[in-house]
């Protein structure tokens, strides 16, 4: 019996434990992360593994990745990653971190140089071909309020803080 009460235990605990990682984000985020997961998970099987992670990266033209890069990530897993464990880590790193940043955060990855810029042309074709596809009015609509230089390179530092805090031309 003692046993038994036990294991019980260890399963409210276990159950309340991923529970709450449900509850740090709305259904529309958790849709989003689900739909990212997706997108990762190449081979369907519910699990983000090495070659899941490799061929992500080489969709998004970065072939070169090395092996000790993709297992560092995979260990903040700390086992498989199936969606739960995903939704955990990304509860982790957005907890605490302010909306630009994190916005800052996700721009870097199209950034490898860490210039400030990233090429409009390129972000187009990512925008309306990845994960939650953009038609080309959002896509307009995005560009009218980004800082675009005269070699089409977007500053997504400030288009991070007009996101964030509002576009000045707005409000005048």
């Amino acid at each position: 019996i003692r046993k038994a009460a036990k294991g019980k235990a260890a399963a409210k605990r276990t159950q309340r434990g991923s529970s709450n990682v449900f509850s740090m984000f709305e259904q529309s985020q958790i849709q989003e992360f689900k739909e990212a997961f997706s997108c990762i998970d190449q081979d369907r099987d519910g699990i983000i593994n090495k070659s899941d992670l490799k061929e992500t990266y080489a969709q998004l033209g970065k072939l070169n990745v090395k092996d000790e890069e993709l297992e560092e990530m995979l260990k903040e897993g700390k086992g498989p990653i199936n969606f739960t464990v995903f939704l955990t880590l990304f509860g982790e790193k957005l907890n605490g971190t302010d909306p630009e940043d994190t916005i800052l955060q996700a721009f870097k990855l199209f950034d490898p140089h860490g210039t400030g810029l990233v090429n409009k042309d390129e972000f187009r074709r990512l925008l309306l071909t990845q994960a939650d596809k953009f038609t080309e009015d959002e896509v307009e609509q995005a560009f009218s309020v980004a800082p675009i230089d005269v070699a089409g390179n977007i500053d997504y530092k400030s288009l991070c803080y007009i996101i964030t805090h509002g576009d000045e031309k707005e409000e005048s």
